[in-house]
């Protein structure tokens, strides 16, 4: 199936370049120019869903990161991919947009290739065809992870994550019974080398406890430290 990409951009060379970039390689590239005009295709009547959305973070009318927030907070879109695109390249920045949602940053100027080549891989993330179980699922009580396929089954109920959702899934996974502080997730889940205070794993781990619902509780809280996936299911934990 054709993909479909929300591109929210206000420099229209920018546009055009990778409209027909975009649409060269298979895509359907849907264009605003504002977030205003983003926020009505997105909340229209019958409003499509985009495969993934490419956001700028400095448009005339709206920060990219309202809209990001919004887009989570929506229920038909919370799951859609969101790569930020922006000329900010100062750490901070990059830390609030993953703060409010995004999946991928790409500061200005970028190479289209390196950006298609960004988008390809979180649609394959985030789009898995039916029956690839691949072989690399692992089971831990309640829950069920396929790592190729990037699917999640909790008490056979297949959950949907976000692409940074599932790698900080797998992190913990990866590292059970191992504390992981903040700054060790930020560094390998995010790619952030951050000397500031951010709220961005905590709110990212929050959000994937909601997800996992009655696996939420294999995530522990180690107060004043991290974070830190139980050794085993039902193993007692420290948790908030």
């Amino acid at each position: 199936m054709t993909a479909t990409i929300l591109l929210v951009e206000d420099e229209l060379d920018l546009v055009r370049t990778l409209e027909y970039s975009l649409q060269r390689e298979g895509y359907v590239v849907r264009s605003a120019t504002t977030g205003k005009a983003a926020m009505d295709l997105l909340s229209a009547p019958g409003a499509f869903v985009p495969d993934l959305v490419l956001l700028d973070l400095m448009l005339p009318d709206m920060a990219g990161t309202e809209i990001c927030r919004r887009i989570r907070a929506h229920e038909r879109t919370r799951n859609v991919p969101v790569i930020i695109l922006t000329a900010k390249t100062e750490e901070i920045d990059r830390v609030v947009g993953f703060e409010v949602g995004a999946d991928d940053y790409v500061t200005k100027p970028f190479s289209v290739r390196e950006l298609s080549l960004r988008i390809r891989a979180i649609l394959r993330r985030a789009h898995v065809e039916p029956g690839d179980t691949g072989a690399s699922v692992q089971s831990f009580g309640r829950l069920r992870a396929d790592g190729e396929a990037h699917r999640v089954w909790v008490d056979d109920q297949e959950l949907r994550l976000t692409a940074l959702e599932f790698r900080l899934l797998s992190t913990f996974m990866a590292r059970r019974g191992r504390v992981q502080t903040r700054e060790t997730l930020l560094s390998d889940v995010w790619g952030i080398q951050a000397d500031v205070t951010t709220r961005t794993v905590d709110t990212h781990v929050k959000r994937l406890r909601e997800k996992l619902g009655a696996a939420g509780e294999y995530v522990e809280t180690v107060r004043g430290v991290g974070y830190r996936w139980r050794s085993v299911p039902d193993a007692p934990g420290e948790t908030d």
